[in-house]
């Protein structure tokens, strides 16, 4: 995974996990170009009003959870050192209604402070240029570079390296580059709305509560844009796989509305009465996950080269190990964060930026083996092997 000898890189996407890895490559010498979109960052699900930034709870320990336990610290020290409170993120508690109930740390985040303090430092380092309103429908690899293009075959950018970093967009950047078969890339979208409205008087509660959904008695930011006001309530968000309809729908609403009646009654009237009266705002955006909701960072699998391996007389059949799947070159991923960016998107861009470094795996000795659960060549190798059946 080691390119050290270029140190220039493409990174696609600037929401969370896009302006991670700017700065994580940025701190390591990187010179970087960020294209993108939209005219300016966290303009898709980063641009989530208020977020929490939570331990992820289960039964028993799952490769997401083991992840999102390095994730928060990390993404809380990313927040301490790089965002006022209150012009970004507050501390706080929840008080978590699930099959762990009991008071838990946390932190309300609007992610897009995160996004531009992390852009702000690697422009600060004077290794970031950024590309707005760079629509990428299409990568090529020539004369050893990657080339990215727009819908007519224009050159939008170029570099011997490329993260994609652009949500659900990295499945039609990537679909083209595996074998026909679509269980090689199973991303999927995920759309969520909020429902919010601003915040007179006294919040309705002391603190946060979390079961199906979070409720978010109040979150006060001098610097939230203008569309919303700087003290708010907030609760959501709704999680609709397979929607792409970035739409704010009264039916939303009322499923945010039935999910808080189980959590707060007085508060699910509150938010009825603030539809009625039509004194209710909505956010709805696209988050992106995988087929397993773990994560996909790393090197992009080369898949075609995979099953060849997987064919050939000098393999025993479908014992070629993950980590030895063949790459493509110069190209990596941070894809499928779910509803868990703010916890994510820095580790696991640091994670990357250290590995495109040639330095050692961030990860703890004992948790080594997530590398095999996050591999973005897991579904590859999976499609691989039963096609070689």
């Amino acid at each position: 995974m080691n390119v050290t000898e270029s140190r220039q890189a493409l990174v696609l996407g600037a929401g969370l996990a896009g302006a991670a890895c700017c700065a994580t490559l940025a701190r390591r010498g990187w010179t970087v170009r960020l294209l993108d979109a939209a005219s300016e960052a966290a303009q898709g699900a980063s641009g989530l009003p208020v977020g929490m930034l939570s331990p992820h709870v289960t039964r028993s320990p799952t490769p997401l959870s083991r992840l999102c336990a390095l994730g928060v610290a990390d993404a809380r020290g990313q927040l301490e050192r790089l965002v006022p409170q209150g012009a970004g993120w507050q501390p706080t508690e929840v008080d978590n209604l699930g099959h762990d109930p009991g008071r838990k740390p946390a932190a309300l985040v609007r992610p897009s402070a995160l996004v531009h303090a992390w852009l702000a430092e690697a422009q600060g380092l004077g290794r970031l240029q950024t590309g707005w309103s760079a629509e990428v429908h299409r990568l090529e690899r020539r004369d050893q570079r990657w080339w990215a293009l727009d819908a007519e075959g224009g050159v939008v950018g170029d570099a011997p390296v490329v993260v994609v970093a652009s949500a659900y967009g990295a499945h039609a950047l990537l679909e083209g580059l595996f074998s026909a078969d679509p269980t090689a890339l199973p991303l999927r979208p995920v759309q969520g709305q909020l429902s919010l409205a601003a915040l007179v008087g006294e919040p309705l509660a002391l603190r946060p509560v979390r079961n199906n959904g979070v409720f978010v008695p109040s979150y006060e930011d001098r610097e939230l844009p203008p569309r919303w006001p700087s003290r708010v309530w907030a609760m959501g968000s709704t999680y609709e796989r397979g929607s792409q309809d970035v739409t704010v729908r009264s039916e939303a609403h009322e499923r945010n509305a039935a999910s808080l009646e189980q959590m707060h009654p007085v508060a699910a009237a509150h938010l009825r009465q603030c539809a009625a009266r039509g004194e209710l705002q909505g956010w709805a955006q696209v988050r992106c996950a995988s087929l397993d909701r773990v994560p996909m960072v790393g090197a992009v699998p080369d898949q075609p080269a995979l099953l060849e391996q997987m064919r050939s007389a000098g393999h025993r059949r479908g014992r070629i190990p993950l980590a030895d799947a063949p790459r493509l070159p110069g190209l990596f991923m941070v894809s499928a964060l779910g509803s868990r960016g703010l916890t994510l998107a820095h580790w696991c861009a640091d994670w990357l930026a250290a590995r495109m470094s040639g330095e050692p795996s961030t990860l703890p000795e004992d948790d080594l083996d997530l590398e095999r659960a996050f591999d973005p060549a897991r579904f590859a190798w999976k499609s691989a092997r039963r096609q070689d059946a």
